[in-house]
Formats: structure tokens, C-alpha cells, sequence
């Protein structure tokens, strides 16, 4: 659906993006990510046409985003960061006025704006002024402006930013419906957003890709061990004793509880490998209780910083040697 090669930009001696490169397959929901400055936005204007390129490629469905912006802009539906919409008009009014410059067919138009509206929700306050709703409800009416239409690409640079809570959540309820029927781009830094919506992440540093992959791989990639927590009723001794037997363990650490005989043991093994049955069964067979177990993978967090931190290199390492600390 959209390919980017070599995507370039300078201002004079700044190199705002360095070279970017990849591709967005139909029918998925795209996660851009980076910290500020990273030059996600500066992306986003290329791929739409509203900032021209030093130099790369943009195609939308086919079409050259620089050689043919009418056709490959037509593909795509652009919310940016500051929702484009007009505070003396009402959202009815805005989208009657979207509506002519998309140059939809005007038998349709009425129909279109009104499943748009409905989509997003803004059904209620279609004729109230825009400078009178909410910052929610002005995202939500920019929201409907990108997706007027039916664009087969939807591309949002930071919709959910300035929300609350409440109004966050029902952002992104509305973006993972959006996914049923478009390809969407989501530019964000908020590293919860993108996990709760996305199924494939492309991470930005420095203006260069430094990452793409659904977020179980890049998770995979980072990681390599998995901590195992287990709240246990039992004899420090025992606990360790049991736990020292285990080959597959690199590593564990047993503090004690505010509880008298109550221990939490935070426990490390190589990623692929899941412990609770059987340390279970061995912790029961010396009569001594697990009371809670939880498991603890790599997070987005972790690979962000990871990818983000002067480039990122998978570990290589041989596993450590198992060893245990003192309470």
C-alpha cells in the first residue's frame, strides 16, 4: 500500500531524516515511533505530500506521492498533530467543506459525512461551532475529516495528544476500528498507545529506521530471558535448594516478605523457556506453598531504549552463570 526508498530530508546542515526506508502492507495498523525530535512528523509530511523531499521515493497504492500528488493524495486520509479544522464552522459544516476539496461525488456527499460522523462519534454535536467542543471532540471531528471518503490509507501524527484519560481510551477504540477497513499510520511516542493499537512498530532515531517489526519479534529481539516471580511459603534454604537444582536457570534473587516464611524469588531463564509447572510440582514435593506466580517478558519500554540507544545490536552472549544473592 505505501513504499518509502531512501526517504531523505536536510534543512541546510541538519540531517532531520537519514535515508528511511520501508514498506506498509494492506489491511494492518502501523505504529511510528521515536522520542521527540526523531523526526517522525518530518516522515509523516513527506509521505502525505505536504513537505517535499531533498531526496527518496514515496508511493501510495501506485501512485508517486511527488510525481503525482493529486491521485496519491486521493489514497490518503491526514489527520496531523493540530486537528485542520475551521472553530467558526460546525463540524456538519467542515466536513460539507472537506467533502468539496476531496472532490467527492455529490450524490454521495451526504451519505459519506453522515457515516463519518456516526463512525466518530460526533453525531450529537454536528451543529454546534467547533471552537465550542471539547479538545475530544475537535479530534474526533479531524478524525472524520481524514476518513471522509474512505480513503484507503489513514495516517494520524499524534491523535491522542493533550487528551484525558477518558478521552485517550476512546481515541484509540476508534483507531482500532478504523484498522477493520483501512491501512493506518500512527505517529506517536507514547509507548502504551502504540502497544495498545499497533500491530507492527517502526522505531525512529536520529532520523534513521532503526527498527520494523510486530512487537512480539522486536520484544524477541531484545529480550532473550524471562523473569519468573513466585511468592512462597517455606524455609529460605529450602526455596534455594530446590531452585540450585534446576539447570535451565541463569539466575535468582530471594527476598524475604513482610510476612514471617513467606519469600518472593524473582527468577531468570532464557526467553523460550516457561518454569512454572515444574517448579511448582517441586516446590509442593517438599511441602512448601506457592502462593502467587507471575511472569515478567521484555516490554516495549525495553525495546525502545534498546533501539534507540546509539543503534541496537541483538545479544550474542553466551548465558550467564546461574548464581543467587543473599536476602
Amino acid at each position: 500500500m505505501i513504499k518509502v526508498k531512501n526517504l531523505t530530508k536536510k534543512y541546510g546542515d541538519h540531517l532531520a531524516v537519514d535515508n528511511v526506508s520501508f514498506t506498509v502492507e494492506q489491511g494492518r495498523i502501523y505504529g511510528f515511533l521515536g522520542p521527540n525530535g526523531a523526526g517522525k512528523s518530518t516522515t509523516m509530511n513527506m509521505i502525505t505530500g505536504y513537505l517535499a523531499a531533498t531526496s527518496g521515493q514515496v508511493t501510495i497504492n501506485g501512485y508517486d506521492i511527488f510525481e503525482e500528488p493529486e491521485k496519491a493524495k486521493a489514497c490518503i486520509g491526514y489527520l496531523p498533530e493540530q486537528p485542520p479544522v475551521y472553530m467558526d464552522l460546525t463540524p456538519k459544516e467542515y466536513l460539507h467543506f472537506v467533502a468539496e476539496l476531496k472532490k467527492l461525488d455529490k450524490s454521495q456527499r451526504k451519505s459519506l459525512i453522515e457515516k463519518a460522523m456516526e463512525q466518530t462519534g460526533i453525531v450529537d454535536v454536528q451543529n454546534r461551532l467547533i471552537k465550542n467542543l471539547s479538545k475530544g471532540y475537535r479530534q474526533r471531528v479531524g478524525l472524520a475529516q481524514a476518513i471522509l471518503g474512505y480513503p484507503p490509507v489513514i495516517i494520524l501524527d499524534e491523535p491522542t495528544v493533550g487528551l484525558d484519560p477518558q478521552q485517550i481510551i476512546e481515541i484509540r477504540e476508534l483507531i482500532r476500528s478504523l484498522g477493520q477497513q483501512h491501512t493506518v499510520i500512527l505517529s506517536s511516542h507514547i509507548l502504551q498507545e502504540v502497544s495498545a493499537v499497533c500491530d507492527h512498530i517502526l522505531i525512529i532515531s536520529q532520523g534513521k529506521l532503526v527498527a520494523s517489526d510486530t512487537p512480539e519479534n522486536l520484544r524477541r529481539q531484545a529480550g532473550g530471558k524471562t523473569v519468573l516471580e513466585m511468592k512462597i511459603k517455606a524455609e529460605d534454604k529450602k526455596i534455594r535448594d530446590v531452585l540450585r537444582q534446576e539447570p535451565s536457570i541463569l539466575k535468582f534473587d530471594i527476598t524475604a516478605d513482610k510476612e514471617a516464611g513467606i519469600y518472593t524469588a524473582r527468577i531468570e531463564t532464557p526467553q523460550d523457556v516457561d518454569l512454572r509447572e515444574k517448579l511448582s510440582f517441586a516446590l509442593a514435593a517438599g511441602k512448601m506453598a506457592v502462593l502467587e506466580m507471575k511472569m515478567e517478558e521484555v516490554s516495549l519500554e525495553d525495546v525502545f531504549l534498546a533501539k534507540i540507544d546509539k543503534g541496537f545490536v541483538p545479544s550474542k552472549e553466551e548465558p550467564e552463570k546461574k548464581e543467587d544473592t543473599e536476602a
